[in-house]
Parts: structure tokens; sequence; C-alpha cells
């Protein structure tokens, strides 16, 4: 049942010029939440009852409806973000929350916050630095989540973020979370929209804190949606991919730079292999298809040194080779490296001009080798710029 706001045995929630500092500040993003906000700030005020703590509720709001009015008459304290989005809405809220322990969560009922004190134990037992609320490990009533996001979305997403941030976690996206006040500094969050339940995640792993989860319930929300399966997915993932330039280019760069080289080898040497229709030869095809792989994979690879240097992702690339460049790679180095790789790729051009020379323009030595020289020749070229193109990004060194 829901309480009145009024009523005098309600516990009351702190003004922001309180002396007091509250050990809960609760932020909730609103957006036309007429329907649920009541109910949400009922279950808000379960909680601190059943806990006997000090709180505040900060509503960070953008509507037109008469949200900020009932919020207003629970006792929160209602802000208005000067610039639209959701993440920014937390983030404005959060420069303004006081308490030990922030806790987010929506405003549509979706979530119920009567579980709260399962998360802040959670918080307290193990000295976790945030607690996610998990509708994968717990329950999700029936239409609560569409299937799209159920059974694709949220799990392709979190499996995602897992792998590229070690996160470890079950639901990444889950908006009810208890985390500590002082985490907030630290993670210097910047993202305005939905991307921001990821990035916040994606720090926090990143900087070595403990992420812990507790089974929750989902339920179905009050009010229309504001999300946009494919747009709020779509930023999700873009937003992992471009700060994980190890896994974004790194990784698939040298996986590209391997494999183009392994085929010219093979195309060089003509080896031949078994094959289920007979003999299988590595010619000039073969040779140009690797050609072609080990300057695009080298390209791609070196785009992940750049975005490292230029972009301070949250999860940089952590292989030896891209950590070797960035830290050591100077443009005299570079040159050096870039020019001896250019004079091995004409050294080997000017032995096959020399062969045909003296053949009497007549016989010319076979096509792989003129391949795999000019190879060398665009690699040390794409070795000699890029480093002078490093210089410039980072100051001379």
């Amino acid at each position: 049942m829901a309480l009145d706001p009024h009523r005098s045995d309600r516990p009351t929630f702190l003004p922001p010029d309180s002396d007091k500092t509250p050990t809960l500040s609760f932020v909730l993003p609103t957006m036309n939440e007429a329907k649920g906000i009541g109910e949400c700030l009922d279950a808000i005020t379960d909680a601190v009852q059943s806990l006997g703590v000090s709180a505040e509720v900060i509503v960070s709001d953008s509507s037109t409806d008469e949200t900020p009015d009932i919020a207003r008459e629970y006792g929160a304290t209602v802000v208005e973000p000067d610039e639209p989005g959701y993440g920014y809405a937390y983030r404005y809220a959060f420069e303004r929350a006081r308490g030990e322990f922030v806790v987010m969560g929506d405003a549509d009922t979706t979530y119920d916050f009567r579980e709260l004190p399962k998360l802040l134990d959670r918080a307290r037992e193990t000295n976790a630095d945030l607690v996610l609320g998990s509708r994968f490990a717990g329950t999700i009533k029936s239409d609560a989540m569409p299937a799209l996001h159920q059974y694709v979305g949220n799990p392709a997403l979190t499996a995602f973020l897992n792998r590229f941030y070690g996160a470890d976690v079950t639901d990444a996206h889950s908006g009810f979370r208890v985390f500590r006040r002082e985490m907030l500094d630290d993670l210097a969050l910047e993202t305005d929209g939905m991307e921001f339940a990821s990035e916040m995640i994606m720090a926090a792993s990143a900087r070595g804190y403990r992420i812990a989860e507790v089974p929750i319930t989902y339920h179905e929300r009050e009010g229309e949606a504001t999300l946009d399966s494919l747009r709020d997915g779509w930023e999700h993932l873009r937003f992992m991919l471009v700060n994980a330039p190890g896994y974004l280019f790194s990784v698939p760069g040298a996986a590209l730079t391997v494999l183009g080289m392994f085929v010219m080898s093979l195309a060089l040497f003509d080896v031949e292999l078994s094959g289920p229709g007979g003999p299988i030869w590595f010619g000039v095809r073969s040779m140009v298809a690797g050609s072609l792989l080990t300057i695009v994979g080298y390209q791609i690879a070196s785009l992940g040194v750049f975005a490292t240097v230029t972009t301070d992702p949250i999860r940089r690339p952590n292989d030896p080779t891209t950590e070797w460049i960035v830290e050591t790679l100077t443009l005299e180095r570079g040159l050096a490296v870039g020019g001896g790789l250019v004079l091995a790729g004409a050294v080997g051009a000017g032995w096959i001009v020399t062969r045909w020379l003296t053949a009497g323009y007549d016989a010319l030595p076979p096509l792989t080798t003129d391949i795999l020289a000019f190879t060398v020749v665009v690699v040390g070229i794409q070795t000699v710029f890029g480093s002078f193109f490093l210089s410039s990004v980072r100051g001379r060194r």
C-alpha cells in the first residue's frame, strides 16, 4: 500500500542545506514519471525506515508533467539539469549528493527500492565500492523487459563489457546501484547519454574498484518507455569499443598481420599442402592476398597506438608490443625502423631489377619476390609517417 506523504510518522528526507551528513543519497533521474514517482518514493521511505538511517532524495528532473511537484510533496530535493541526457541528469545530481553511499535507480517502478537493504548489506559485508542489483541473477517479471533486451541486447552488451574490461558481472546495465560517493571523483565520469551505465562499470573495473552484485526483481514499468533499443544499444557498444583500443585495433590488427605474413611465407616458399581434392599450392594470388592482409593489419594495429596516445582510453592496450611502442618509440627510432624497412625493400627490388638486366631483359625472378619487396617498402613508409604523426600529437620526444 502506498504511504501518505503527509503522514506524521513518515521519515523526513534531509534538505540540501542540512548540517547533518546523510548516510544515503538517493538519485532519481526523471522525465514525465508522474505515474511511478510516488510509488518509488514510498518504497524509498520504507527502505529508509527499515535501515534506520538518514537519507536525502535528489530528483534530477526534466519533466513537463507534475513529477517534480509530487517529488517535492515527499520532501525530495528537485534539481533541473541545464543539459539533456540520462547520464548528464545523473552527473548533475551527483555533484549535489552528500551521503556516504549513493543509490541510483529509475523512477518508473521497475526497481523496488525496498530491496535496497540487500545491496547496502553486501557493500558493507564485502567492502565493495559498487553493488549492482542484478536482474539476470534474480527475477524478471513477465512483460517487464522486451524479449530483444532480455535475451539478446543486455546479455550481449554485458558479455562485451566483461570481455573488454574484466568486470565479471551478470547485469552491466542494471539501473539499480549503490556505490561509495568517494569513488565519484576518481571515476571522472563524462558521458551524457544512456552509455553512462556502461561507463561507470568500465571505469570502476579499469581502476581496480571492487564490484559486487545482488539478485533483485525487475518489475513492469509505469508510464511510457523512453529507450530506443537500437540507438541506445549502439551507443553502449560504440563507447565500449572506442575506450578499448587494444580490442578494437591492436588485437585484430596483429591477427591480420600475422595471418598475412603466414600466407606470404607459404606462397614465397612454394609450400604444398594436401587437400580433399588434391594438393594445394600457394601462388601469386595467395601472395597478393597475404600482402594486403599484412598492410591492412599493420595499419589497424597502428591505429591502436595512435588511439592510446591521443585519447587516454579507459582500458589501455596491455599487449607488450603496443606498450613498448607507446612508452619507448621516439621519432628518431621510428624513422630508423621505417627507413630500414624501406631500404630493405628497395634492396630487394634492386636485386630483382639487376637479375632482369643481367639476364638480357629476358628473365625475372618469381613475381612473389616483387610483392614481398614492395610490401616491405609500404610498411616502412607507413612506419616513417606514423612516427611523425605520433611525434606531432604528443610532442617531440
